[in-house]
């Protein structure tokens, strides 16, 4: 297995650019030398740099948000597009690769100084880091400030840490579908998938680049997490304890000849999938920095950490969502400066609604945030 990128020729819209930002001094104490962003652009951005709209993406997200010139679909097509509540036509959208991942910034398979992979030797990269590196692409791209900085779960940490971080350069932040800090749980979640990918024969302490993949155990890891990403009404409603196709799992002489479940081949398949694109290192860099959350880090407590932000706040939540919950919302708003309202998503799949179901905050966005 291989992860690759294609470096094509650079397009107008929807189609990755790479942008070498220099070296990036770690919150850890680390330090990666000439790093590489991948970011993909839509619209055009005006005179005074005021129109741009950074969209950050969830956890093996990719830059792709929507299509552009590509004929792609993006992940969050309800979102952004012409005509879309972060229309293209008026405003100038970027999306940037999360440092640690596979989608062409600079991660755990990418050469390392000596050319070799950098494999177990990457740094930990915190969201505080990867704010910082993308505030050097934005320089580069004549962004002065964001006119909105927006993402979901991962992605709403990233807009969050923004907002902090540089508050003179973002006008407004929404968020969506994650708290302050990553909590106790979370990172109970977190650390099973990781360590499902260590414990994997072929990890080879993350130097298994020119050998076999840890595929088996970023699959489990993938298995781990998209149980949490749906719920428990998703699963009875979709599943059921319905077989899987002619298979019998409550007939099988021994316990390794039984069937399956309809919802154990729908986990297997969610397993398989991600494997085919997505680097079993970079899954782990990545939510190694989702655990690392915790916007009030260094800077006291969240309502004194919040008080230095001066952006717009657009603050939802999936009322289903069982890993983050609708309370860790309502937490970060009460604790922003102003009053903020907590937008509901109505949606029985889960934290995925964030995704799916996004349409369902078109109007609120339009009318009180993109405004």
């Amino acid at each position: 297995m291989t992860i690759t990128v294609s470096r094509t020729a650079v397009p107008e819209h929807g189609v990755v650019r790479y942008a070498g930002i220099g070296g990036l001094e770690l919150e850890a104490g680390g330090y990666l030398p000439e790093v590489t962003l991948a970011y993909e652009t839509w619209g055009t951005l005006n005179e005074d740099g005021s129109n741009a709209v950074l969209i950050e993406h969830a956890l093996t997200g990719s830059t792709h948000v929507t299509r552009g010139d590509s004929d792609e679909p993006g992940w969050w097509e309800q979102l952004a597009g012409p005509g879309a509540p972060v229309d293209t036509n008026k405003f100038f959208v970027v999306s940037i690769n999360i440092v640690g991942g596979c989608y062409g910034s600079t991660g755990p398979s990418s050469p390392a100084p000596d050319g070799q992979p950098w494999g177990s030797r990457f740094p930990l990269v915190t969201l505080r880091d990867s704010t910082v590196a993308e505030a050097v692409l934005a320089d580069q791209l004549g962004i002065g400030s964001w006119y909105a900085v927006l993402g979901g779960s991962l992605g709403g940490a990233r807009a969050l840490e923004w907002a902090v971080t540089f508050p003179d350069r973002v006008k407004r932040c929404a968020v969506v579908s994650i708290g302050a800090a990553s909590t106790a749980e979370q990172i109970a979640f977190a650390q099973a998938q990781t360590l499902a990918i260590r414990q994997d024969a072929n990890f080879n302490d993350g130097d298994y680049y020119g050998g076999p993949f840890p595929e088996d155990g970023l699959a489990l890891a993938r298995r781990i997490a998209h149980i949490t990403y749906r719920s428990a009404q998703e699963f009875d409603g979709r599943f059921g304890r319905t077989a899987q196709a002619a298979e019998t799992p409550l007939l099988a002489a021994a316990l390794g000849d039984r069937g399956r479940y309809q919802v154990e081949s729908y986990l297997d398949h969610q397993g398989s999938k991600l494997v085919r694109r997505f680097d079993a290192n970079s899954y782990i860099a990545i939510t190694e920095a989702l655990m690392s959350h915790d916007v009030c880090r260094g800077r006291g407590p969240l309502d004194e950490t919040l008080a230095r932000t001066t952006a717009k706040f657009f603050v939802a939540a999936v009322d289903s969502d069982r890993l983050y919950f609708p309370s860790q919302s309502l937490e970060l708003a009460a604790a922003l400066p102003g009053d903020v309202d907590v937008h509901v998503i109505e949606a029985p799949i889960g934290h995925d609604g964030f995704l799916t179901e996004i349409g369902q905050l078109g109007g609120q966005l339009r009318q009180s945030f993109l405004v």
